[in-house]
């Protein structure tokens, strides 16, 4: 009964509609400053790890989960590298790849570009660019059919489309009776793809990993392979299984090591912002300290009263905690939801600012992303909100020990 007797107190302290206005004004204040610091910080937490999301997705749609390639550039004998990675349970799947560097001309435009040479059938079960394919498909790189696959932003700066030529030179050159001339073939564009990282986008493309060993003078030998496995984040431990059990002198990557900067960044953006936006948070929490004290100090009469009929200072205590955690609840939840309510429709909502006002809030040659991706994991919501939640009760602390110590002639001297 005393319980019920001290929340009902304390909840109707909250919805008071007493003369002093100012009171509940700021007790609105409060509710409405935790609601927005939770809010803000679901939504912040929800860009971060959609942009983690978004890049671990793109990075592993251009790269393969691990690789295995030679220290001189040249793997000789990749048949048996890639029988004793297929035979390897936790390998799913193995693709050879020859990589080198060229310069791409076309009618309009020169540009330096990464020319990786592959299998089609078996590019396509260790990485996802077929699924990123906007013109034409990987199907069309055939051998000797000399095809080439841009990146959209590679594209767009050399001003060609599906179809037409494109001359790719080397700097490695050939002896000819007129000195030492570039090497340099014609090839036709034969797909258009788009990951929405500008590092692949505009720097990357693909032929066949034949016509690339007949360009770049390998003959059976090729640069490498890649390798797609059952756990990603076991990739580290399965390319060196893969590589010891080969016994020869070979160089393995994955995915964690070759974009690991990106990633650390990410997680340590992600921890400034939780800590910097958690203050934002203990900020509107303590105007609960302030909102009590002056609520204190307007009821001193009725705390007198409390006090003279019986009521103990801890029930006084718990009148005022209750109306502090009230507050920090109501705040706390209506931050939640209209934080999640925001992340979950934060792409849409960008979209059509950007289609609306004709700005782009993430430009591609400056961030890795172009778009603005949001993910709500609601393991951080709950973090968020406990917090939020423990703030407030602490801020209550004070101002309801104040009141439990108000001595009742004093309060009423004067009345």
């Amino acid at each position: 009964m005393s319980g019920r007797f001290e929340y009902w107190i304390g909840n109707r302290y909250v919805r008071s509609r007493s003369s002093n206005s100012f009171v509940s004004l700021i007790s609105a204040i409060s509710m409405l400053g935790i609601a927005i610091a939770v809010a803000v910080l679901i939504v912040v937490m929800s860009v971060v790890n959609g942009f983690e999301r978004e890049l671990q997705d793109r990075l592993l749609t251009m790269t393969a989960h691990a690789s295995i390639e030679a220290a001189d550039g040249r793997l000789e004998d990749a048949e048996a590298l890639t029988l004793i990675a297929t035979n390897n349970a936790r390998v799913s799947a193995t693709a050879p790849y020859v990589d080198g560097q060229a310069l791409l001309v076309s009618e309009m435009n020169i540009s330096g570009a990464e020319l990786r040479g592959i299998d089609p059938v078996l590019e396509n079960e260790v990485s996802g660019i077929s699924h990123v394919m906007q013109v034409g498909s990987l199907e069309v790189l055939e051998p000797g059919a000399f095809k080439i696959v841009l990146g959209v932003e590679l594209a767009d700066a050399m001003k060609v489309e599906v179809g037409d030529k494109v001359t790719v030179t080397l700097a490695e050159g050939r002896v000819t009776p007129a000195g030492i001339m570039p090497r340099t073939k014609r090839f036709t564009v034969g797909g258009i793809y788009r990951v929405g990282m500008h590092e692949f986008d505009h720097r990357l493309a693909f032929i066949n990993i034949a016509d690339a060993q007949k360009l770049y003078w390998m003959g059976d030998s090729i640069s490498g392979v890649r390798l797609a496995v059952s756990d990603i984040y076991a990739a580290p431990a399965i390319v060196r299984e893969v590589a010891l059990e080969n016994g020869k002198r070979v160089l393995v990557s994955d995915w964690t090591r070759r974009h690991i900067n990106f990633f650390r960044s990410i997680q340590i953006t992600k921890s400034i912002l939780f800590v910097i936006l958690l203050m934002i948070i203990g900020v509107a929490a303590f105007n609960i300290v302030s909102t009590l004290v002056m609520v204190v100090k307007d009821k001193q009469t009725d705390i007198a009263i409390l006090r003279t009929i019986g009521t103990r200072p801890l029930s006084i205590l718990k009148i005022f905690v209750t109306q502090g955690s009230i507050v920090g609840i109501i705040g706390t939840l209506a931050g939640v939801f209209f934080g999640v309510l925001l992340a979950l429709n934060l792409e849409l909502i960008i979209g059509f600012f950007e289609s609306t006002f004709g700005i782009k809030f993430l430009a591609a040659d400056v961030y890795f992303i172009s778009d603005l991706p949001s993910e709500v994991r609601y393991a951080d919501v709950a973090v968020i909100a406990v917090i939020a939640l423990v703030l407030a009760f602490i801020s209550t602390i004070y101002p309801a020990w104040i009141a439990a110590k108000t001595a009742p002639a004093e309060a009423l001297r004067y009345d």
